[in-house]
């Protein structure tokens, strides 16, 4: 049977005039016209007011934090349940990373725990030099009781909304609501330049030196003169002329996914021992993935034997994040809770959710999950 991959890239062939464009210009390497385009209608698109086009989404979060002023010994406020970019750039810095447990409503950083965390270290005046807030799965936390934490606190929010681009937080887009906003454009996220990211923030200055740092942190001088130390983190202008492609089609991708999600639940949400990651009422999910949990005493089969039956059908289907407070290379750091983020991952399971994925693929999921709850 053909593959079935969990989140392909989905091309529309609208990216191929702007890379045609590098071409004839002979704009080949980093920097351009479609570069300077592309962060001006990733603006247009997400209403920020100023974006820098980046190689990934981990350069946006690592520029953050250095612009930030984050030092080695400091402490960085993290989501547990995320991927290890969230967290590797601390580690850059030489900082230290404190793993705060999920909440239930939409499985993003708790903002009860963040609260008790912070007072406490006000109390010990140990404040963490920032709180970087992951959006799960394409859905924003709840942004409005962190974000007020942070202005109590005088703690600058970053946002990683490497997967929630085309969500929404009560009519906003998460992303742009802290100090630094950062989006993902790896080729498994709704919209792709095959590698790259976009880091944006309402403060010119912000974006001034990230950008400065982003391209080895050259001064103006005519010859090569550098005060800070610089990164190679710009985009391409080839892959900025696929984002603008693709970022063409962005509510459209948005909707597909979207439609992925009811096929999924109408087909399964009646299975004994399934629930479906839900939709806060706080804003629009974009369903990046469908993410579903499993029971597996009401099931009659565990997470992982649902997902080994389907990857023997050729289907890719991953568990949800192994939280960061459990992973062997940050077992030094502090974590607050646990337990919730730890549940997702022990029963939680992401299905295929490509833009480009076909009903009768989606079926093949479908029929796969129903024979193991059957016990065929």
């Amino acid at each position: 049977m053909k593959r079935i991959y969990l989140s392909p890239p989905h091309m529309s062939g609208l990216e191929q005039q702007y890379v045609q464009s590098a071409f004839d210009s002979n704009w080949i390497a980093p920097l351009g016209p479609n570069v300077d385009a592309f962060e001006q209608e990733f603006c247009a698109a997400t209403s920020a007011p100023h974006a820098l086009a980046l190689s990934s989404g981990t350069a946006a979060l690592h520029l953050s934090l250095i612009v930030l002023g984050v030092q080695p010994g400091d402490e960085v406020v993290v989501s547990t349940l995320t991927f290890s970019a969230s967290v590797n750039p601390i580690i850059y810095q030489g900082a230290k990373p404190v793993f705060i447990d999920s909440e239930t409503a939409s499985w993003n950083m708790d903002p009860n725990l963040l609260a008790d965390f912070l007072s406490a270290r006000a109390q010990r005046n140990r404040l963490p030099k920032a709180v970087i807030l992951v959006h799960l799965y394409g859905q924003s936390a709840d942004i409005d009781p962190i974000l007020a934490l942070c202005n109590q606190y005088g703690i600058p929010l970053i946002e990683d909304a490497a997967e929630a681009l085309g969500a929404s937080y009560r009519g906003k887009a998460p992303g742009v609501f802290g100090k630094a906003g950062i989006f993902s454009f790896n080729g498994n996220k709704i919209i792709t330049t095959s590698g790259g990211g976009m880091l944006v923030s309402d403060d010119k200055s912000f974006i001034v030196h990230a950008r400065k740092l982003s391209t080895q942190s050259r001064d103006p001088a005519p010859h090569y003169q550098h005060s800070e130390i610089g990164y190679n983190y710009r985009m391409s202008n080839i892959l900025a002329g696929v984002g603008r492609g693709q970022l063409q089609l962005l509510a459209e991708r948005v909707a597909a996914r979207r439609a992925n999600f009811e096929f999924y639940h109408k087909a399964l949400a009646n299975l004994s021992g399934v629930q479906f990651m839900p939709e806060a009422e706080w804003g629009l999910h974009n369903r990046w993935l469908t993410v579903l949990t499993i029971n597996p005493a009401q099931f009659g089969a565990d997470r992982e034997q649902v997902r080994l039956a389907l990857e023997a059908d050729n289907i890719e289907a991953r568990p949800v994040w192994k939280p960061m407070h459990m992973q062997p290379v940050f077992a030094p750091y502090e974590s607050v809770g646990g337990q919730v983020a730890e549940s997702f991952f022990r029963h939680g399971l992401c299905l295929p959710s490509g833009s480009s994925l076909t009903r009768g693929e989606q079926q093949r999921v479908v029929d796969v999950i129903h024979a193991v709850h059957q016990g065929v």
